[in-house]
């Protein structure tokens, strides 16, 4: 079997141009098709990135040669691309989230358990220097006894300068499903699994504006919440709070922090692959600037569809796996159930805290 991994991107938006010039980056990876519900675009990312093979998507399903499916789609078919490609004996690697409907979501993981197949799902910038810098620190000890955790990504929207962005306000937008998927894949990542968590959530504006754009001017009822406040309590111990709003003007919070009996973590925006990372220790004025580990620091998308070809390869675990990215759908699903419910609610699923990245290879190959 070639040692290559040939992969099929369905969905050619605005994300698709990064795993486009990404994926050719790592040795083991090889784009072989392309596919989009408006076959100009497939046509025109093909020509753009070299891409060998324009397929509708039942084509693509049906080459052979395909063993992964990329799903950058937008999150609303995510569940039915997956399960398609699945159907058809391709291992799938979904964009964020890893679905709407968590019911949806446990069938892919059942049927490539049954099949043999992988599921993976972004984020997989964990898999960065930045955050696997963190990773190394808090497993060595650096921070000591990690006792808690803060996540924030505060904003006021995207509807001033995406051109169509009702879809984020919208059943599975909002702030929590579009961003939360980074910061609280990072916190699993770091700290575990979660255990146990409660929410409270609002809708601030319930109608937006399209700022920009061929729209601009027209409403959006807003349908979700825009403002989401959750308590974590992992399973190794910490407490932490994620705040995540599309209602805020200005904010000068961090966007992670993690707290130890020894220290304190400034962990960098997990929706980026490098620093800075810092260190405080007790006593000591001003925090270290942390030399980050030699893996990849920027933009790297298709990362974590690297590491699962290797994983296929080798017979290995893959870390931006569909067992992470279920943890992480529930989680987010679970914080706005306590909201309407009142109540803490104990986490039915879980995950294994994915393995840290082998550094010092060329940035080229992966272990």
């Amino acid at each position: 079997m070639d040692k290559k991994v040939k992969i099929g991107i369905v969905g050619c938006g605005n994300i698709s141009p990064t795993y486009l010039t990404q994926a050719p980056t790592f040795d083991i990876l090889e784009i072989k098709a392309v596919a989009d519900i408006i076959p100009e675009r497939s046509q025109s990312r093909a020509v753009e990135y070299h891409v060998p093979c324009v397929y509708t998507d039942e084509q693509l399903f049906a080459d052979p040669e395909i063993e992964i499916v990329v799903n950058l789609t937008p999150p609303k078919v995510h569940s039915e691309i997956a399960l398609m490609a699945l159907a058809a004996g391709k291992s799938v690697y979904d964009e964020k989230p890893l679905a709407i409907d968590r019911t949806e979501a446990k069938l892919m993981l059942k049927i490539a358990a049954e099949k043999g197949l992988r599921v993976g799902g972004a984020p997989d910038t964990f898999l960065g220097a930045g955050l696997q810098t963190c990773r190394k620190l808090i497993d060595e000890g650096a921070i000591g006894t990690p006792v808690g955790a803060t996540a924030f990504m505060m904003g006021h929207g995207p509807e001033k300068w995406h051109p169509d962005p009702a879809f984020f306000y919208q059943t599975g937008g909002g702030p929590m499903f579009d961003m939360g998927p980074y910061y609280l894949t990072a916190l699993v990542s770091l700290l575990g699994p979660v255990k146990r968590v409660a929410g409270t959530t609002r809708i601030s504006f319930p109608e937006r504006e399209v700022g920009s754009g061929p729209k601009q001017g027209e409403k959006i009822q807003v349908e979700i919440p825009t403002h989401v406040t959750g308590l974590l309590e992992f399973a190794s111990g910490p407490v932490g709070t994620i705040i995540t709003s599309f209602d805020v003007c200005n904010s000068n919070l961090p966007r992670i922090e993690i707290y130890g009996s020894e220290g304190t973590l400034s962990v960098p925006d997990p929706n980026t692959f490098g620093g800075p990372v810092v260190l405080y220790k007790p006593g000591e004025k001003e925090g270290q600037v942390i030399d980050l580990l030699p893996l990849r620091d920027q933009n790297s998308r298709s990362l974590g569809v690297a590491d699962m070809a290797h994983a296929i390869r080798s017979g290995r675990a893959h870390r931006a796996n569909g067992e992470m990215a279920y943890h992480v759908l529930d989680i987010m699903h679970t914080i706005h159930d306590s909201a309407r419910e009142g109540r803490h609610i104990e986490m039915t699923s879980t995950c294994t805290r994915p393995a840290a990245m082998v550094s010092g290879l060329p940035l080229s190959q992966l272990s």
